[in-house]
């Protein structure tokens, strides 16, 4: 590790602000294949400022696989890490002794990576005697709106990214109630496989999406998965296997077939993320009225992770808020997929609300490979093992 991130300097936060004051929080994030790192400073507002953030891509060490190879991402996380968050201190203006807390994420996620971060986390912390606060990666991305936009909770969480696909009731830090998660595959992991079926190269979603400009999307009628099944779960599986057996029918796809393929599936995949959320509003609904919270709680669906990315779902996810009178919101794109801002963020909403770990605790937070935000509803646990469920 290097010297500059363990050496001492700047004055320290607690001595330099009140009770109620600006903190100082760097977020460290590599969860998956990006090394990433950032400063926010939360306002004693409320109000979040963004005063660094890098992120380090890594699809070209992963080009030559069709994905990403657990190995090949711990390796170039400790490679990679150091520089990231020294030149991320370096354009924030703020010292590491100007910090008020670390925060890391800690699952779920890639183990290797995972514990590179945590474990360069827990360092600096040590080092410069700041407060650590582990992060959950998806309350990351739940948390991530509020940094940019007007987020008041409560609201409809539509979590999609390469590894998660889950509808969350977001009652506040901390307050999270799943309503819906997929059974198979993940969107995003969808995207992937679906980009590498047609020898559109990664990330997949954004070939998936430039592939799909040119194309028709109702050339292949692909299927509705879950179109019987009552709650609002998802599955992918079905869709991914469709493109394929639709791509062998044609023997030599021309570019125009890919074209429209990828258009096909876009579609497709949008329609049922669009269709499982309209359930979960209504779930939602119907439990305020029973409440009666009808008029005090607003419809607000804030949609995040990597796949909110994607205008073709934003555009339909768009089209229904817009039916049923809700608002919806959707961080920038660069905040949409991974990245240190929004796990900086959630460690800022953890420590204003009281709810960081102890010193010891933290310190002894091992990383984890699986961590669910929210419990399935009862009865509805999915993907379980020796391991425990899937998040």
């Amino acid at each position: 590790m290097s010297a500059h991130l363990l050496s001492a300097g700047g004055v320290s936060g607690e001595t330099r602000h009140g009770a109620l004051r600006d903190m100082f929080v760097l977020g460290v994030e590599t969860s998956c294949d990006d090394t990433a790192a950032a400063v926010v400073r939360r306002r004693a507002d409320g109000g979040c400022d963004i005063l660094a953030n890098r992120v380090w891509a890594q699809h070209e060490d992963h080009a030559a696989y069709g994905g990403v190879v657990p190995e090949i991402a711990a390796r170039s996380h400790v490679e990679r890490l150091d520089r990231t968050v020294i030149d991320t201190i370096a354009d924030s203006g703020v010292a590491f002794g100007d910090l008020d807390a670390v925060a890391a994420t800690a699952g779920p996620g890639l183990v290797g990576g995972v514990m590179v971060g945590l474990t360069t986390a827990k360092a600096i912390a040590l080092a410069h005697s700041k407060r650590l606060v582990p992060v959950n990666h998806l309350e990351g991305h739940a948390l991530s709106a509020r940094m940019t936009e007007a987020a008041p909770f409560p609201y409809l969480l539509l979590l999609i990214s390469g590894g998660h696909t889950q509808l969350i009731s977001v009652d506040g830090v901390g307050a999270y109630r799943r309503l819906g998660s997929t059974i198979d595959d993940a969107a995003g992991e969808s995207f992937d496989k679906t980009a590498k079926l047609l020898g559109l190269g990664q990330p997949g979603g954004p070939r998936v999406e430039a592939a799909a400009v040119g194309g028709r999307r109702d050339r292949f009628a692909f299927p509705k998965p879950l179109d019987k099944r009552e709650g609002c779960d998802f599955s992918f599986s079905g869709l991914k296997t469709a493109v394929r057996d639709a791509a062998a029918g044609l023997g030599a796809p021309t570019g125009q077939d890919i074209a429209d393929l990828a258009a096909s599936f876009q579609f497709a995949a949008a329609r049922h993320l669009a269709m499982r959320t309209e359930k979960a509003m209504t779930m939602v609904e119907d439990a305020r009225a029973q409440d009666k919270q009808e008029e005090a709680a607003p419809r607000r669906l804030v949609v995040a992770g990597g796949v909110a990315a994607n205008c073709a779902v934003k555009s339909m996810l768009d089209e229904l808020c817009r039916r049923r009178g809700w608002a919806m919101v959707v961080p920038p794109p660069k905040y949409c997929t991974d990245n240190g801002a929004m796990i900086a963020w959630a460690g800022a909403e953890r420590l204003a609300a009281g709810l960081a770990p102890p010193h010891d605790a933290a310190m002894a937070l091992a990383p984890r490979a699986r961590w669910p935000l929210a419990p399935p509803p009862a009865g509805r646990e999915i993907g379980g093992g020796r391991k425990g469920p899937k998040a």
